[in-house]
């Protein structure tokens, strides 16, 4: 199954279904559907969405200009108490900030209960509409349904009136409940043109467009009696999208962000054309660059020579020291020197001296500040911009500057780029954490350069070693070390650096249970952030004496569960990275005993050239038991049709890492 992610301009596929929604008038609540207690398309859901409308169309205004006016209708059964946050509405409203913002009407809520075979409704107050400003440019207004009770049915209406054309809320067709239909009309005069991304894993129901006329009125007001006012009429395409039996969209793991894969249709305005100017609003992605380059919270701070930073700089190297050596040491004074407020944003709230003097920014800031450094030493850097995981891919085909909200540096040293985050205190010189590695980013420079990081370009290798010398009275003695991958250990570094090396082996001492005893434990390369970190320790296993050891030789180090518990999945798996991970046993036959039984040796491929697969080779040699055990997935990112395999894949990992060796006393 591919990603469903599809630009639409115009021209979309006709569908011969004439069905509508039997709830597109508002009241159209029945005792028998209050009465059901289970929906085929998820018996255990929570809530079922009955029907979600939404409707929007573009008319003339008293301002000189258009409006969108978008209204919605939606109904949801509540089945049981956990379904009860869907009587808990937000509707986000847009601000630019400056007096323009969009405008909430026509509010009607009612809740629908069954008591005594009759329907009593409950309607909200308009008093109990609250509204919360939660940024610049983002205002919600928030209501709750009134006696929400189990099995109720809640409905609600409402209109925004929105002097911003360019932006229009994307249409969800898909979310933490199932919805049996949810469908958008958008009615776009001939002279705009918008251009539409559908994106997620449903199949549209209902596709198709009409086209008709309308007449438009546009009113400019000029002073205390003037007013111009035009009329005209133009052609109006009207699109209707239609999704039908929608599934719960559940978080699973291995998931970036949910927002990458809901089922929705997006909305940007392309251009205008006659009877207005025609116009294009595009734009490109060098043009959106260019805009950086200039602005007072980004671009300007890079520019020129900054001769304030000369001073600072000339101190800390030698003029003949190399340049990635200059390069490391002007990212780590600058990652070990300052301090992150805020990871969130690509722009600045301070000048770039500001945060040289204060020692403290935001990331973009002090990315920016390391960039600046980097170019006064005369090394060539660039910022990027990209999306972080938790925001969601950034597709290639529209330049749009909201959909970026993080700066890194690009080094080039020779034949070498080097990508550089000095806002993380334990990260090293040319890496990013796992969550930038999110698709499409740009070089902000004249060219716009794209770039696209991927997780499958990172490679999380982990080995451990277990050696455990023949068993005696006082139980087998060995050593345990092992070297995490890059990332673990990143985590790992902040873990220790919180709580220290004591209570980091009082962890793994907590999970290896009582019958180990761990002592002399040592982390080496803590503070080298350029590379992973190892970790050692002595090992004391004291089985309890019995005539048969059932001992499991992976000896905590295995995969307990399978991380793929659901059935099924809609969407892809996103590892952070690819994996590698080795654990090697060497154990003598512990004294007075014999080998009774031993696991079977195993490989299996996940895929046909053998890049992924699972290895667990076990044998006996005289007295010395050996296992290696090898977990390769070469790749972090599987369509939904490989789910299955995959889920397979681990359940077998599962299975062999819990079996046992059985040994038997000599008779």
């Amino acid at each position: 199954m591919k990603l469903l992610l599809t630009a639409l301009s115009g021209a979309l596929t006709l569908c011969t279904y004439a069905q509508e929604s039997p709830y597109l008038k508002f009241g159209k609540i029945t005792p028998e559907i209050l009465q059901k207690k289970v929906y085929p398309i998820d018996s255990a859901a929570n809530a079922v969405v009955l029907s979600d409308i939404g409707d929007a169309s573009i008319e003339g205004n008293t301002k000189g200009w258009f409006s969108v006016l978008t209204s919605r209708h939606k109904v949801i059964h509540i089945l049981n108490k956990n379904g009860y946050d869907e009587a808990n509405v937000e509707i986000p409203l847009y601000t630019n900030g400056s007096g323009g913002e969009e405008k909430l009407e026509d509010v009607k809520a009612i809740t629908y209960n069954l008591e005594g075979g009759k329907i009593v409704e409950s309607k909200l107050e308009r008093s109990n509409v609250f509204t919360e400003k939660r940024s610049r440019n983002l205002i919600v207004k928030k209501f709750t349904l009134p006696n929400v009770k189990e099995g109720c049915i809640i409905e609600f209406q409402y209109r925004v009136s929105s002097d911003f054309i360019h932006h229009i809320d994307p249409w969800l067709f898909q979310g933490d409940v199932p919805a049996l239909w949810s469908e958008f009309k958008f009615s776009v005069p001939q002279f705009f043109n918008y251009a539409f991304l559908r994106r997620g894993y449903v199949q549209l129901f209902l596709s198709d467009k009409k086209d008709r006329s309308n007449s438009f009125t546009v009113r400019e007001e000029g002073g205390t009696t003037r007013t111009d006012s035009y009329t005209f009429t133009s052609g109006v395409t009207e699109y209707r999208w239609v999704m039908k039996d929608v599934p719960e969209l559940k978080e699973e793991n291995f998931t970036s962000t949910l927002e990458n894969h809901v089922s929705k249709i997006e909305f940007q305005l392309a251009s205008q054309s006659s009877p207005l100017n025609p116009h294009d609003y595009r734009g490109s992605w060098p043009g959106l660059t260019k805009d950086l380059l200039t602005s007072e919270n980004f671009g300007n701070g890079i520019k020129g020579s900054n001769g304030w930073l000369s001073d600072e700089l000339k101190p800390m190297f030698a003029s003949n020291l190399p340049d990635l050596e200059k390069a490391k040491k002007i990212y780590r004074h600058v990652r070990d020197g300052y301090t992150s407020t805020d990871q969130t944003s690509i722009y600045t709230e301070q000048s770039l001296k500001n945060t040289f003097k204060t020692k403290k920014g935001r990331s973009s800031e002090i990315n920016l500040l390391l960039t600046a450094m980097l170019r006064n030493a005369g090394i060539q850097a660039d910022p990027v911009i990209l999306s972080r995981s938790s925001r969601g891919y950034v597709y290639d085909l529209y330049p749009m500057i909201t959909r970026f909200n993080y700066v890194v540096s690009q080094v080039k040293i020779g034949d070498n780029t080097f990508y550089l985050d000095a806002s993380h205190n334990h990260l090293g010189f040319g890496k990013l954490l796992p969550d930038c590695y999110n698709g499409h980013a740009r070089v902000v420079n004249e060219e716009a350069t794209p770039l696209y990081l991927v997780a499958d370009s990172l490679r999380e290798r982990k080995v451990t070693a277990l050696f455990l010398n023949k068993g005696d009275k006082e139980g087998w003695k060995g050593n345990m070390s092992q070297t995490p991958g890059y990332y673990e250990s990143y985590r790992l570094r902040e873990r220790i650096t919180e709580k220290g090396e004591a209570e980091f082996f009082k962890g793994i001492q907590k999970d290896f249970g009582s019958d180990v005893k761990i002592e002399n434990g040592h982390v080496d390369s803590l503070v080298n952030y350029d590379e992973p970190i190892s970790i050692s320790y002595n090992i004391t296993y004291v089985p309890e004496a019995e005539g048969i050891l059932y001992i499991n030789p992976m000896f905590g180090e295995g995969y307990k569960k399978n991380p793929f518990a659901a059935a099924e999945r809609f969407y892809p798996v996103e590892m952070p990275y690819t994996t590698d991970e080795t654990y090697i046993l060497t154990m003598e036959v512990p004294e007075g005993y014999v080998v009774d039984e031993l696991p079977k040796q195993i490989l299996a491929k996940y895929d046909e050239e053998g890049t992924s697969y699972f290895e667990f080779r076990l044998q006996l040699s005289g007295n010395t038991i050996s296992l290696r055990s090898r977990i390769k997935l070469a790749r972090a990112f599987y369509q939904p049709d490989e789910y299955e395999g995959l889920r397979a894949f681990f359940a077998m990992v599962v299975k062999k890492h819990g079996e046992q060796i059985v040994f038997k006393k000599k008779k």
